[in-house]
């Protein structure tokens, strides 16, 4: 059983790595925090030329031709970095849901231009009861009479960088009768710049740009609709909460290195913290809990890599990742002591960034709710 990296994908890493570690400093990620766009344009261009945006995709949509399990390889160093900006968003809750539920068409028009750094765009999902389900969508779409456009109607919470995408897919509902509640729920591409787009920037502890959006008598083409119903919305959030269990091991993995490091140095009663036997558990079950979430994070983006149904095994993997990060960053703040809780310290970036990755796709107690069901 060979559970490490393909040497194609092990010099990604290695490349990721070096080149975040140069281009996207803590400082900058802090800058980025105060920063009114919120990400900055400069490194957002280098990785589209490093092909990073398009990895995933086909060559003849303009991509690099890998596969999902290389753009968690990918995703894990951009989680170890802290990278601000929307690349989650636009590779793989735009990108990835075009490449999969998206025509021909549609994947012509978008898919390059994600490649080419030239397009932002985001999921607009969750609505007030932030729930994951089809009977939360309240967001109408009812088609016009020609045939020809649908109107929009209804509010989103929790879309990251709505502010600076040019598209959207917005997950709607198109009538309410005739037709089960989730053949109903239908995805459409939606551009922001359309009248009676609207939105407000939330306030989040890990000032990650998440948006409040409103749609009031927004009319979208019937060419800019995805085929979908709540399978396919159910696939995308697959995707993304194993995505997200990668980006957040790369946090983990990150503070882990930084606790060992400190307790090595850290010298107190006259010797090295690290001496000290609780420190030394410390670590150590910090290690366990980063490994068991890698392992489980993969297996899922291996299956979901290879087509294999993992339902039950995605699931599984954002429980166990949402609560081995959050004892993670408990036990990396019991070893910095006060400092790591300041600002300028690198351990507060990374803990208030978990607290909103347990929350992203679906919490711990949704997905148990997951796995049960499939048992």
């Amino acid at each position: 059983m060979d559970l490490g990296f393909s040497e194609q994908q092990e010099m990604l890493r290695k490349m990721a790595r070096d080149f975040l570690t140069a281009q996207c400093p803590k400082r900058l990620v802090r800058d980025m925090e105060d920063d009114g766009v919120g990400y900055p344009q400069e490194l957002w261009q280098k990785m589209a030329e490093l092909g990073w945006h398009g990895l995933a995709f086909p060559e003849n949509y303009g991509g690099g031709g890998g596969t999902f399990l290389d753009l968690m390889v990918l995703l894990e160093e951009m989680g170890r970095a802290c990278l601000p900006g929307p690349f989650f968003s636009t590779a793989v809750l735009g990108g990835l849901s075009i490449l999969d539920l998206g025509d021909e068409e549609q994947k012509r028009e978008f898919l390059p231009q994600i490649a080419r750094g030239t397009v932002i765009m985001t999921l607009a999902l969750q609505e007030a009861d932030a729930k994951y389900a089809p009977s939360s969508i309240n967001t109408s779409a009812v088609p016009n009479r020609q045939g020809y456009s649908y109107t929009i109607n209804g509010s989103k919470l929790f879309v990251p960088y709505a502010h600076l995408s040019d598209w959207m897919l917005c997950v709607a509902r198109t009538r309410n009768g005739g037709t089960s509640l989730e053949k109903s729920i239908h995805l459409f591409l939606v551009n922001t710049k359309s009248l009676g787009v609207s939105y407000d920037l939330l306030t989040t502890i890990a000032n990650d740009r998440q948006c409040e959006v409103r749609f009031h008598n927004v009319i979208v083409p019937k060419q800019y609709v995805l085929r979908s119903g709540w399978n396919g919305v159910a696939q995308i959030l697959q995707k993304a909460a194993v995505a997200k269990c990668i980006e957040m091991v790369g946090q983990a993995q990150q503070v882990l290195e930084m606790s060992v490091e400190y307790a090595k140095t850290r010298i107190q009663f006259g010797r090295p913290i690290g001496s000290f036997q609780a420190i030394q558990h410390h670590c150590a079950n910090m290690a366990v809990d980063v490994e068991s979430a890698r392992l489980m994070a993969y297996r899922a983006a291996w299956q979901i890599s290879e087509g294999v149904p993992c339902a039950r095994e995605a699931s599984a993997a954002k429980v166990w990742v949402n609560e081995a990060c959050k004892r993670v960053m408990a036990l990396g703040h019991q070893i910095h002591g006060a400092i790591g809780f300041t600002w300028d310290h690198d351990m507060q970036l990374f803990s208030r960034r978990a607290v909103t990755g347990r929350t992203s796709f679906g919490d711990s107690d949704f997905h148990r709710d997951q796995v049960g069901l499939a048992l």
